[in-house]
C-alpha cells in the first residue's frame, strides 16, 4: 500500500510594520486557503522583521524543510524593502535588474509620472529568477527554486 505524499509549504511574513501592528496582516488565511484548494498544506508561518540575516536564516530553514516557500512583504520601492537581497544572500547569488521587469514597470508608469529609482528597484531580482505576473500593481512577483516572493498585504 503507497502512501500519497502531502506537499507542504510556509510563509514568510515580512516587515517590521507587521510585529509593531501598525499593519494588520492579511495575507496569512488567504494563501492557506488558496493552498489548501491547491492540495498543498500550509505548515508553518513566521513572521519577521526587516533584518537582511533574520530573513536568509528563516528563508534557509523553511524552504530546505518545506516543497513550497512563499514570502509577502519587502518587494517594494523603498529603501527598507530588503527582501530580494536577503533572498539572494540566502541562495548565495547577485541581485540584478530583470529586464522584462523593467519593461513591465516602464509601460505601467509611463502615465504614472515614469519609472524612477524606488520604482526601479521593483525590478530587481535574484540572479536566476523568474517573473509572476501581477495585475493589480504592475511591480511582477518573483519565483526561484522553491521560492515564491510576493508584495505584502
Amino acid at each position: 500500500m503507497s502512501k500519497e505524499k502531502i506537499w507542504t509549504a510556509a510563509l514568510i511574513v515580512i516587515g517590521d510594520e507587521i510585529l509593531s501592528g501598525r499593519t494588520q496582516d492579511k495575507n496569512i488565511a488567504q494563501i492557506a486557503s488558496w493552498l489548501n484548494v491547491q492540495g498543498i498544506r500550509l505548515a508553518e508561518v513566521r513572521v519577521v522583521a526587516d533584518d537582511m540575516d533574520h530573513i536568509a536564516e528563516a528563508v534557509n530553514i523553511l524552504r530546505a524543510r518545506n516543497d513550497y516557500l512563499f514570502t509577502t512583504g519587502g518587494i517594494g520601492p523603498t529603501h527598507d524593502d530588503i527582501t530580494v537581497d536577503a533572498i539572494a544572500k540566502a541562495l548565495g547569488v547577485e541581485v540584478v535588474i530583470h529586464p522584462t521587469a523593467r519593461a513591465i514597470l516602464e509601460k505601467y508608469y509611463a502615465t504614472r509620472g515614469g519609472l524612477n529609482e524606488g520604482r526601479l528597484r521593483m525590478a530587481r531580482v535574484p540572479e536566476g529568477a523568474e517573473l509572476i505576473e501581477n495585475r493589480m500593481s504592475g511591480a511582477p512577483g518573483i519565483r526561484i527554486e522553491n521560492l515564491f516572493l510576493m508584495a505584502g498585504v
